[in-house]
């Protein structure tokens, strides 16, 4: 048989209820036993009570007092439900007995009496139930009385009994099994349909969802866990198609003019000067490759979660980063406020933090006029810490908020062809927030500028 769950599971189900089977069973056989016994014993308690009183002392010889009980039925016969009775002195020796006894004489145990307790013995080749008594004369033990009944027909029952139980138990067991087995079939059913449909799901075909079952059990979360599974697999793979697709459209369109510089060149002999402007633009359209390359390599590396948590100087790193950016423009204004009650100290990755403030200011200095200035307010909130980055730019439109994390996105392209950048510095910056809780929230209204807060929670400050 093939060793298949649903086989081992019956497989294993049925040695428990074989157990427990058997164990009923002879829980049955003991009950019936013990039955017996006890009305055999009860049995033999009242004959003895309704004899011990029979009997007198003789010539030092004890007998019982009516000799006409003798001749009763019971104790002539042998063959139908037979009493038999004999009297002992105290050291075992026969002092009297019932006629059908015979030459036969009972088993005597020395020191041995019970008035409701019997036990079984062999009686010319028979088997009886004997009961001891002691027979007591103004309170000293003159001798015993023994009494006995036929035990072959509680035998014959006992020993049928246990035969149709020996008979009945492999037919029980095979029962369970094939009950046990079908439904172990029907219990797993489920399982087996989720698998026929796991194994059709493909990366072309990932919309592709597994059946959820009417009872809210553990198969039907498996089959729900699984699903959401597929969706976050099925999101993974879209965004990775999208990425794929935007990237090498990005890539392209740089290319093509680089090439097309360089096949205008080689068409005639050009002056120097037309030389060294073709050069110059590709020299441009190279610087712009690389950036591009570096963002893409900056989110992938950041996708598989590759940093070092430190303790970060939020202040000093945000003066920092001013300081730095308006040494690369000098003629523009960038200014902070800073509100702190205690210490901006905070758990994260120094470079990660310094990626989304860097470039959320880039951002505000590329879509703004020279002439505007860029104000930072780092504030104390029951939160955590707030930074507010605010500019006099150009704005976006609610339409274009929608989609602003999205890679690559560049609202109206059109009209921002004068500011280079490959739309990826918010899609990092987003992914970075996320990976530290950072909550992000962007304001902004076309033609009016635009306010980034980032708020850095309580779970990430250094107390």
């Amino acid at each position: 048989m093939k060793r298949t769950y649903k086989n081992r599971l019956s497989f294993k189900l049925t040695m428990a209820s074989a157990l427990m089977v058997l164990m009923s069973f002879l829980l049955i056989y003991q009950v019936v036993r013990s039955t017996v016994l006890e009305n055999i014993d009860n049995n033999l308690e009242n004959e003895t009570n309704k004899h011990v009183n029979q009997i007198k002392i003789e010539d030092g010889q004890i007998k019982f007092a009516h000799k006409g009980e003798w001749e009763e039925e019971e104790h002539k016969e042998i063959n139908f439900n037979p009493i038999f009775i004999e009297i002992v002195d105290k050291h075992g020796h026969p002092m009297d007995k019932s006629p059908n006894l015979g030459s036969n004489s009972l088993y005597f145990k020395p020191g041995t009496a019970s008035v409701n307790q019997g036990f079984n013995l062999t009686l010319n080749g028979q088997e009886v139930r004997q009961m001891q008594v002691e027979l007591l004369t103004e309170g000293e033990l003159t001798g015993y009385l023994l009494l006995a009944t036929s035990f072959e027909d509680s035998k014959s029952l006992l020993n049928n009994l246990k035969t149709v139980l020996f008979l009945l138990y492999p037919f029980v067991l095979l029962f369970l099994f094939l009950t046990l087995r079908w439904l172990a079939s029907k219990s797993i059913q489920p399982i087996i349909d989720i698998t026929r449909k796991a194994e059709i799901i493909t990366k072309d075909n990932l919309n592709e969802r597994l059946p959820t079952l009417k009872y809210k059990d553990e198969i039907n979360s498996l089959s729900v866990s699984i699903n959401h599974l597929l969706e976050r697999v099925e999101e993974g793979v879209l965004r990775e198609k999208q990425f794929t697709s935007d990237a090498s459209h990005e890539l392209r369109t740089p290319l093509a003019v680089l090439k097309g510089n360089f096949e205008v060149l080689i068409r005639k002999p050009r002056t120097q000067e037309e030389y060294i402007s073709k050069i110059k633009d590709g020299i441009l359209i190279i610087d712009k490759l690389n950036a591009i390359l570096d963002q893409l390599l900056t989110l992938a590396r950041f996708q598989k979660g590759i940093h070092k948590n430190e303790e970060v100087d939020l202040k000093f790193l945000v003066e920092d980063i001013i300081d730095s950016t308006q040494k690369h423009n000098p003629a523009r204004s960038i200014t902070l406020k800073e509100k702190l009650e205690n210490k901006g100290f905070i758990k994260a990755n120094e470079k990660s933090v310094s990626i989304i403030i860097e470039n959320l200011i880039q951002n505000a200095l590329k879509y703004s006029l020279d002439n505007q200035e860029i104000s930072l307010v780092l504030t104390q909130e029951k939160q955590g810490i707030c930074l507010e980055i605010n500019d006099q730019g150009i704005g976006i439109s609610e339409e274009e908020l929608k989609n602003i994390y999205q890679p690559f996105f560049r609202g109206e392209s059109h009209a921002l062809g004068r500011i280079n950048g490959a739309g990826l510095g918010l899609s990092i910056v987003k992914k970075l927030c996320d990976l530290y809780q950072v909550k992000i929230s962007i304001l902004s209204k076309k033609g009016k500028g635009t306010t980034i807060l980032l708020l850095f929670p309580s779970a990430i400050i250094q107390a």
